[in-house]
């Protein structure tokens, strides 16, 4: 039977019954509206003879359920890990990454995207909490006790854009204290912060040249990414091409948070990936160090990232961990492609957007480290790539950023006013060159009293409470951060207004310092 079936009633009515007539009107228009069914909608006009009054309900109704269909679906792609180097089109690494080569030369690319950093050593948990919540780095650690007040306030990403009338999708990795099933429409295979077992012997402090390694990034006996029988990243995919299937049937908008835990250790890709990356075609970075000599006083040393490859760093052990950190992002980017191609077969893509981003950096023997627990650049800054109607085409924009603008740029495109405690900024006025800067500062810190990171005009302050120590960089003319500026005295100025303005900034992020 139509679903329209016994909608209108059959006998005729006098003009007494037009108030009670108006509403069913409304309603059977509304149904009518929404599934285009349109001889119905002549049925009601000759049954009722409708004039001016119903006439103007039907154009409000008919423009009002157009404008709700013309609002763009949001794609969010988030990495685990991924350094903003690791984007092939983008020029700084010689990686394969077609699928992300192709958003960043169809769309534009945020070359100096910021995380803030973390309050413990799971940066990861800091970065999506803050992506979640709106909330500042040292404001979102104090909220995460309390994210249930949050989801009941309807005041987190998701429930924002649903209540935008938005169908909300997630899979993969979650990393935050709040019950995706509660805050989302459609959630498959909720992954944790990183693939288990957490430790597992044969992965760290490995390897040693000369000598058998004993892990093998392709043996599925280490379990890690690929428990239960597929790669994980291959899972996401698989899950985002039936949330595809789901929304090329529904006539809402979508919102789709698709979270790969890659390139996160244990960083595992099939040996076809590996293969792509002899170690003659690896790099060993321009600021490769053995050991960091600040890195006790960072309080970094012992961290478990710190401690997967051996001490002090050789150019073989970073060389081996570079190699299968570029096979798993070059495996994710063939996942990716496969997300972008099921959007295309929805029949949507023209009018979606589409982010892909990271939630922090990682060193991966920049400067000595191995992991992000750090205040450099590599384990600071993240891919931002963002593609959609009217984004231009391969544009670069250089104008700091932090990835979690993205929230904020989502709730503009989703026609949301943006909330008061949501601290963070649309993209949009940058995309369209309405303005040049986003922050005046920008800021870094890792743990309470551990490591800290002030950027103004060019030049980068990192701060050591723990031993009292600064170092200074111009990131113009030094953006490997190989040349600390700290004791040339032609400087001193430029370190003490740095100083002076992050004792006067740390107020205003709330800063436990």
């Amino acid at each position: 039977m139509s679903k329209s079936a016994g909608l209108i009633p059959t006998p005729l009515v006098g003009a007494g019954d037009i108030p009670f007539l108006s509403c069913i009107v409304a309603k059977g228009l509304e149904f009518c509206c929404l599934n285009l069914n349109w001889k119905l909608l002549v049925t009601i006009f000759r049954v009722f003879k409708m004039k001016s009054l119903l006439l103007s309900l039907f154009v409000a109704l008919v423009v009002g359920s157009s404008l709700s269909a013309e609002k763009p679906n949001v794609l969010f792609i988030f990495a685990d890990d991924q350094c903003y180097e690791t984007i092939g089109a983008l020029g700084h690494t010689d990686i394969d990454t077609p699928n992300l080569d192709r958003l960043a030369n169809q769309g534009t690319a945020f070359t100096h995207t910021y995380n803030m950093g973390g309050w413990h050593g799971a940066i990861c948990v800091a970065s999506r909490t803050m992506i979640n919540t709106g909330r500042f780095l040292w404001r979102a650690r104090d909220l995460e006790p309390n994210l249930a007040q949050e989801i009941s306030n309807d005041r987190m990403w998701s429930q924002l854009m649903r209540n935008a009338g938005y169908e909300t999708f997630f899979t993969g990795k979650w990393h935050v204290k709040a019950d995706t099933g509660a805050i989302f429409d459609h959630v498959s295979h909720v992954r944790p912060g990183m693939p288990g077992p957490v430790f597992y012997p044969e992965a760290y402090g490995r390897p040693i040249e000369g000598q058998p390694d004993p892990w093998s990034p392709t043996d599925p006996k280490f379990e890690g990414f690929w428990a239960g029988g597929k790669h994980w990243s291959e899972v996401v995919a698989d899950n985002a091409e039936n949330f595809m299937n789901i929304t090329s049937e529904s006539d809402k908008p979508f919102f789709m948070y698709l979270a790969f835990n890659a390139p996160h250790d244990p960083r595992q890709a099939p040996q076809e990936y590996l293969d792509r990356y002899p170690l003659d075609r690896i790099k060993v970075p321009e600021n490769f160090a053995p050991e960091y000599p600040y890195s006790k006083g960072a309080n970094a040393a012992e961290i478990r990232d710190e401690v997967l490859a051996p001490y002090p760093r050789t150019e073989y052990a970073v060389k081996v961990h570079r190699r299968e950190y570029y096979a798993i992002i070059t495996h994710m980017d063939d996942q990716i492609g496969r997300i972008l191609d099921a959007l295309e077969a929805s029949g949507k893509a023209d009018n979606t957007y589409i982010f892909f981003t990271a939630d922090h950096g990682l060193a991966v023997g920049h400067h000595g480290f191995i992991g992000k627990q750090n205040m450099y650049e590599h384990s600071l800054r993240t891919p931002l790539l963002v593609m959609g109607p009217n984004i231009p085409e391969g544009k670069r924009i250089d104008t700091p950023v932090y990835l979690q603008d993205v929230m904020a740029t989502s709730l503009e495109l989703a026609s949301v006013p943006q909330p008061e405690y949501v601290e963070f900024k649309s993209l949009l006025p940058l995309i369209e060159g309405k303005r040049n800067e986003q922050y005046d500062y920008i800021y870094g810190a890792y743990e309470p009293d551990s490591q800290r990171a002030f950027i103004a005009r060019g030049f980068k302050m990192i701060y050591y409470p723990r031993i009292d120590t600064y170092r200074l960089y111009n990131l113009d003319t030094d953006p490997m951060e190989m040349n600390d500026l700290a004791g040339d005295p032609k400087y001193e100025g430029t370190l003490m207004t740095l100083k002076s303005e992050f004792a006067w900034f740390k107020g205003r992020m709330a800063d436990p310092l």
